[in-house]
């Protein structure tokens, strides 16, 4: 037995799974055989979008996908979960009678995509008693036969589970080689969408589209306290195997454990109103809740108040062009085209390709996210503007099995318009302040107007340098107040992108995966409170 058996083995058997050789099978089973050919693939597409046609649909489109998740779980020395499911089918959206109607079904074969095609024509019907208005489509760019992939170098299901748990396992020891460690976990966690999408008006499109989360957290304890340590500055990506490996999560282990007993002895913060410097592994996340989901035209609307409620931006015509979100240096993109971004394709799940468009311009809130349907409720802003009627290409669904509605794209705070503002630079101008590094527990608002954020790592600044490090740290915001408060940016060297691997929202629920790319930033004068007091 060699030594991957051996670590394999024992780790399998610590965890309290099946007898080895049953389990490693079960996890590490060969990937079936390809999705169907593409002339098949291509031809079942079309028998649904026929038969719908034939029903009396006026629009249609077909998603055709297998969707395979993986994860691999450690704790110390042992496995603590292994999971790897697959799941293959076909999903029908129609219009009819002005109204949507979708059926789904994991038996893709010619005479069930007839009937699943047919079926969502009468639903359409039956839902267009109750419509308030029908549904109008902004018009698409036609792709004919379009091909996408991410771009990653070695796909992650090609690499065995003992490889996997060993690579955790070896991270797992290294931190646990830090005196006052007392617990390490580590996982993996990967994605792979392979889907074919066709519609009605001659569009076809086939994509394989990767995720991939490697993270620890390392848990250290003295008397009377526990401090963690999450590997926050290593964030979810649209990336093969290659970042895991890159994401070096054996040499890094030590610094994060290290970070968690440092943890233990810091001082309390004193709750007061800092000037904050947040990076790009902290900011992310308070980007990601204060404006990419309440630019998110349906929550504006109110059709969408499920997983923390609707917007505090209540009208489109009252805000775009007029709300001042932050200074003229704030400038908020949206997009899906960022090599590496968790929520970049070639196109959307309506067959868009999607546009790199801003949100907030020089400070000001220019534009919301839109799907096919809902960019026509921007129309006449959009003409005064002077811009084409179109989809941002912000349409997604989690599998065959859901029908596609709008999920936000990569929603990034670019870097400072005019020049390359250091981390240097930012702290300098801090007489009195925090440096937060990491996401960590937050909690925001029904209109996500008002919430609280915590983080990983504080270090108090004093007089333009990073002195000790912190702890109990959180910030309180009211979005416009705090995104006003920003009075510098940082420039392009400290950009990097953050993301979060399952963002809810809907009802019945579906996650997505969200990049937001960003540069460290400074805030002045913002509360602070201390999380660990009572009362």
């Amino acid at each position: 037995m060699n030594r991957r058996d051996f670590l394999v083995r024992g780790a399998l058997a610590g965890a309290g799974l099946a007898s080895y050789p049953t389990a490693l099978r079960a996890a590490a089973h060969p990937a079936p055989a390809a999705l169907q050919e593409d002339a098949a693939t291509r031809e079942l597409a079309m028998v649904a979008l026929d038969a719908a046609r034939r029903a009396g649909a006026t629009y249609a489109d077909v998603r055709i996908s297998r969707n395979r998740t993986q994860s691999v779980a450690t704790r110390d020395s042992r496995v603590t979960g292994l999971a790897d499911d697959e799941t293959y089918g076909l999903g029908v959206r129609v219009i009819a009678d002005g109204a949507f109607g979708f059926v789904a079904s994991h038996q893709p074969a010619s005479g069930e995509a007839q009937r699943v095609a047919a079926q969502a024509v009468a639903q359409a019907r039956s839902a267009s008693r109750t419509r308030l208005r029908p549904i109008e489509m902004a018009p698409a760019e036609v792709t004919a036969d379009g091909r996408w992939r991410s771009p990653i170098q070695t796909d992650p299901f090609d690499v065995s589970i003992e490889e996997k748990v060993d690579l955790l396992l070896r991270a797992n020891a290294a931190a646990r080689a830090v005196r006052g460690t007392r617990l390490v976990d580590s996982s993996m966690a990967f994605v792979r969408e392979e889907k074919t999408f066709a519609s009605s008006e001659g569009t076809y499109t086939v994509q394989t589209v990767y995720r991939c989360w490697p993270q620890m957290l390392v848990t250290a304890v003295a008397a009377g306290d526990f401090q963690t340590r999450q590997s926050t500055d290593v964030a979810p990506m649209g990336l093969g195997y290659e970042y895991v490996l890159r994401s070096d999560l054996v040499g890094n282990a030590t610094r994060w454990a290290e970070d968690a007993v440092a943890k233990l002895s810091a001082k309390s913060v004193e709750p007061a109103r800092y000037d904050l410097v947040l990076l790009p592994s902290h900011l992310f996340l308070t980007i990601h809740e204060s404006i990419a989901h309440p630019t998110e035209l349906d929550r504006v609307l109110g059709y969408e108040a499920n997983y923390a409620g609707t917007s505090f931006i209540t009208s489109p015509g009252e805000y775009l062009g007029k709300f001042r979100y932050g200074p003229e240096i704030m400038s908020i993109q949206g997009e899906r085209s960022t090599p590496g971004g968790l929520a970049t394709v070639g196109w959307d799940d309506e067959g868009v390709k999607p546009d790199e468009f801003l949100i907030v311009r020089d400070g000001v809130l220019e534009d919301l996210q839109t799907t096919r349907e809902q960019a026509p409720m921007l129309a006449g802003h959009y003409a005064r503007q002077g811009k084409p009627l179109r989809s941002h290409g912000n349409s997604y669904a989690q599998s065959w099995a859901d029908i596609q509605f709008q999920r936000m794209p990569n929603v990034n705070l670019l870097p400072h318009p005019e020049r390359d503002v250091t981390l240097e630079e930012l702290v300098a101008g801090v007489r009195n302040g925090i440096l937060i590094e990491g996401r960590g527990s937050y909690s925001i608002d029904q209109q996500r107007y008002n919430a609280q954020f915590g983080g990983q790592v504080f270090h108090e600044i004093r007089n333009g340098r990073v002195g000790a490090m912190l702890k109990d740290v959180a910030y309180q915001i009211r979005t416009p107040e705090f995104w006003n408060s920003m009075d510098l940016i940082g420039g392009r060297s400290g950009y990097a992108l953050g993301g979060t691997f399952n963002d809810g929202k809907g009802q019945p629920s579906q996650v997505n995966a969200v990049s937001h790319g960003c540069p460290p930033a400074r805030f002045r004068e913002v509360t602070v409170l201390n999380t660990g007091r009572q009362g």
